[in-house]
């Protein structure tokens, strides 16, 4: 919990002291799904932080690796123990822009934008440039993306014995609701 305050300060402050136009979130959604012929694997996190600048459109994202919740509990601590590393890596972040962003353009259709940025997972950082969707509905932003990730990317090794189990890219889905920040 101190941990999720504390990441939640650092993206505040990241973006500055005024918060007329910060929408933000602490109970953003991530799912990350594995299909192979032999096992099917699912984890969700509904715990990840994220906060949206309105006049920049500035874009950060902080999600605990260990609020990842898998229906099988050995699986949650192969996840973190042996994959992912939580206690040396505890976090993921993404910090970049919605390529282009002007807010007078969203309503409550989705509008498909481009997000860029930098994605940083198990200590290794890596560009990258996403679609995805956003609408604004009720005083809120809703982001959502699906892209793929791949493990060996980002020096995520998964052993030989259950190599086969795992799918060499990962289908990653982003759903977040922004409100604005009040102080």
């Amino acid at each position: 919990m101190k941990t999720t305050i504390i990441s939640a300060l650092a993206l505040f402050l990241a973006f500055g002291a005024s918060a007329q136009d910060k929408y933000f979130t602490r109970d953003g959604y991530i799912k990350f799904y594995s299909s192979t012929p032999i096992e099917d694997i699912a984890a969700e996190n509904h715990k990840v932080t994220a906060i949206l600048d309105e006049a920049t459109g500035k874009l950060e994202f902080s999600a605990l690796i260990k609020s990842f919740e898998f229906e099988k509990a050995l699986m949650e601590e192969h996840f973190n123990e042996n994959y992912m590393e939580s206690n040396t890596f505890p976090k993921s972040t993404f910090k970049g822009e919605i390529v282009g962003f002007d807010a007078s353009k969203f309503g409550a259709k989705p509008m498909e934008v481009t997000v860029k940025g930098m994605l940083e997972m198990h200590g290794v950082a890596k560009e990258i440039s996403e679609k995805g969707t956003v609408t604004k509905q009720d005083g809120k932003y809703v982001l959502k993306s699906k892209m793929m990730v791949n493990p060996e990317d980002y020096k995520i090794e998964i052993p030989n014995t259950v190599r086969e189990k795992i799918a060499k890219e990962l289908e990653v889905t982003i759903d977040v609701a922004l409100a604005i920040f009040k102080k």
